[in-house]
Order: C-alpha cells, then structure tokens, then sequence
C-alpha cells in the first residue's frame, strides 16, 4: 500500500450511464446496482482517461492509500473479460442498456399507433422517434442516425407543453434534448459543435420555450454551428407556456 493517485467516484452525482466504463483501458470500472464502481485498486493506473466521459462530473483523482497499480494484473484482467465477453446486441452496442445508441426502425404498415379518443372523436398518432438516446449528455457525438437528417434540439418541456410535437417538430429528424437552466451551457455547446462538426446533418430546428432561461438552448445551438464552421441553418421555434407554436 502507498500514497498515490487513484479514480474516486462520487455516488450522489453517479446516474449510471456506463460512459466511464468505455473511457477506462483497463476496464477497472463496472456498474453495480446503478452505479459506477471501482472493481480493484491494483486496475486503476491513476492516469484519468475516464474523467472525460462522464457526462455528471461523478469521476476525480485523488491521492490517497491504495494498493499500486499492477499491470500485469490488468493484462490478465482484459485477457479474461475477451474470453468469456457475450456477443453484443446490434442494435444496442455496449455499455448502460439506458444509453446505448440505437437507431429504431419505423415500419409504416405495422406501426403501432396512439388512439385518442374524446365522445365520437379519435385521433391515431403514430411515434415518430427513430433513435435512442435522446438526452444531449448521452448521446454519441458521432452516430449514423445523425447522418442525412435534420437535427431537432430540443428545450426538454417542449414535447410536454407541445402537444404536436412528433408530428410537426420531431418527424423524419433525429433529436438531442436538453435544460439550459440546470445544466452546464458551455458544455452544451462543445457537445453541439461536435455532434455538428462529425455528421452530415443537413439543417437544425431549435425548439425553445418562451420563458427566457430557454434562451439559453438558442444560443448554445448558434454558437456551436458557429464554431463548427458549417454553412447550416438553424430554424427558431418558441412554444408558448399554453402550448402553442408562435408563429
């Protein structure tokens, strides 16, 4: 045992999303009931390569006891984790079954609709979400989803005060959601300019609320094509608290 640098996880601040367990060379990090865990001291190199990938600000080095790190131990580590790992499912890939990037395929004959049904009136509306994960802190920065289609940012109250939001906002685009006011902005922006910078996504729609921290979200979007250096449109759309769409 000795005085050394080491991964801590903070427990509160952990949701889960299985992001550092990508980010860790020596796959020294699993989740456990919800939560990221350090599986064996001597697996931690102390480097930090897993801090970047979570999206929460769970993961920080600290220097404190712990057993050293044993390479050899990792070695034998990853050997037996490729010996016995399952065949991954190809439409989900790796990591938190919560986060794993899909596309979902939409078969117009045999989609399941929504009835809504009011006295004599019924209204079928059919889903028109085509990928998996939508919040922006989850989402992969590069994903074939995002290729060819419209990106639809969107303020994460829309679709609830919106009532036609699948139909008339989300159809046919891929979509990234998200909160300006409880999350950190700046980090929208990098996530945006790269989403932007490494597919080819031929226009974005930001959907915003009318009360201003929804701003936020506007400008994140703006300054990211910014950055990016794409010639891209962006179309504004403000729903309003009684939802309706300003027009």
């Amino acid at each position: 045992m000795a005085i050394r640098k080491i991964m801590h996880i903070d427990e509160e601040k952990c949701v889960g999303c299985g992001l550092c367990t990508k980010g860790c060379a020596e796959s020294a990090i699993k989740i456990v009931n919800g939560k990221a865990k350090l599986i064996s001291e001597n697996l931690c190199d102390g480097l930090g390569k897993c801090i970047g990938h979570c999206p929460m600000g769970a993961i920080e080095i600290i220097e404190r006891e712990a057993e050293e790190f044993d390479e050899e131990v990792a070695a034998k580590h990853l050997e037996g984790l490729s010996q016995k790992q399952a065949p991954i499912d190809k439409h989900y890939g790796g990591g938190c079954p919560g986060s794993r990037a899909m596309a979902i395929q939409r078969n117009e004959k045999g989609e399941t609709s929504t009835s809504i049904s009011t006295d004599d009136i019924e209204i079928k509306i059919k889903p028109q979400l085509s990928q998996w994960p939508v919040q922006l802190k989850l989402v992969p920065e590069k994903a074939s989803y995002f290729d060819g289609k419209e990106l639809l940012v969107t303020a994460d109250c829309v679709p609830f005060a919106y009532p036609n939001y699948h139909l008339d906002l989300l159809k046919n685009k891929s979509v990234v959601i998200g909160c300006p006011k409880l999350d950190d902005v700046n980090y929208y922006v990098e996530k945006l300019t790269n989403i932007i910078s490494y597919n080819q996504i031929t226009g974005i729609t930001v959907a915003h609320m009318e009360v201003p921290c929804c701003n936020g979200i506007v400008m994140a979007v703006g300054e990211a094509v910014k950055r990016a250096g794409k010639d891209i449109k962006v179309n504004k759309v403000k729903i309003l608290i009684n939802g309706e769409k300003e027009s």
